[in-house]
């Protein structure tokens, strides 16, 4: 893996020296954009809206628009802007993680300490784990800053999880959320009793992509020349004429899985 930040943790007076690697990789498959006419490559370029010409990356620059004029930045521009931050990853408190909205929660990293920075991470690891907490910071990552929290990782690594500032949140006061009469008490027993008769713990092994799976599964067929058969589902009803009448049979399909 090729780390993406070299920087420090800033715990209390200790710097923690370390790099950050991405914890995560998409699954989906790499499919390329084709000209229908003789499956030529798409490319994307970078132009020039006034001459409609190519433009090299190295006479690309970045500007912020004031008044109908661009604002150019240079790079100096970006590293004038919170320049402790761009090298140091500071916790600023530590919290319960079940305080924290999973809404916020966003990329995973891995954390990874540098040379003679191997006791203080071990340090920061354990008494994280002993304590149960983890730890709100912020740095400087690409030209953003990253709200992010430290946790301890299968009780081994240290994982820095990107959060998502309160205000990136939308709201859903437009959206129809439904109000008035509360459920049935009966309804509401029958709804609990079936949850937790399908309660147990959580064990990420047992969850799989499959949707690419299926589509390669298809991808191979059409090399081999073989046409695919699109199977017919009907959208789920829109109305519950009967609540109860359907908590029941979902019960009852329950019992007869596990049996």
């Amino acid at each position: 893996m090729r780390a993406i930040w070299n920087g420090a943790i800033g715990f209390g007076l200790v710097n923690i020296p370390i790099k950050l690697y991405s914890a995560s990789e998409s699954s989906t498959l790499d499919l390329d954009m084709l000209d229908k006419k003789d499956l030529s490559n798409i490319k994307y370029k970078r132009v020039n809206e006034n001459t409609n010409k190519e433009v090299a990356w190295e006479n690309i620059v970045k500007g912020y628009k004031i008044e109908d004029k661009y604002i150019v930045l240079e790079d100096e521009d970006f590293q004038a802007v919170s320049p402790e931050k761009s090298k140091i990853l500071s916790i600023l408190q530590f919290v319960k993680e079940e305080e924290i909205d999973p809404a916020l929660f966003e990329t995973p990293y891995f954390l990874e300490p540098q040379k003679n920075g191997e006791a203080a991470y071990k340090l920061l690891l354990k008494a994280l784990m002993k304590t149960k907490m983890a730890g709100i910071g912020s740095f400087i990552l690409r030209e953003r800053e990253i709200l992010c929290m430290i946790r301890p990782y299968q009780d081994e690594i240290l994982m820095v999880n990107r959060m998502r500032y309160p205000e990136e949140m939308r709201t859903y006061e437009d959206l129809k959320i439904p109000s008035g009469k509360a459920p049935k008490a009966e309804e509401l027993k029958m709804a609990e009793t079936l949850i937790k008769s399908l309660a147990e713990t959580f064990d990420p092994s047992k969850y799989k992509d499959t949707y690419n799976e299926d589509l390669l599964k298809i991808i191979k067929q059409k090399a081999k020349g073989k046409r695919t058969k699109t199977k017919e589902t009907k959208e789920p009803a829109g109305k519950a004429t009967d609540l109860m009448a359907m908590l029941k049979a979902s019960l009852e399909s329950g019992k007869r899985k596990a049996g």
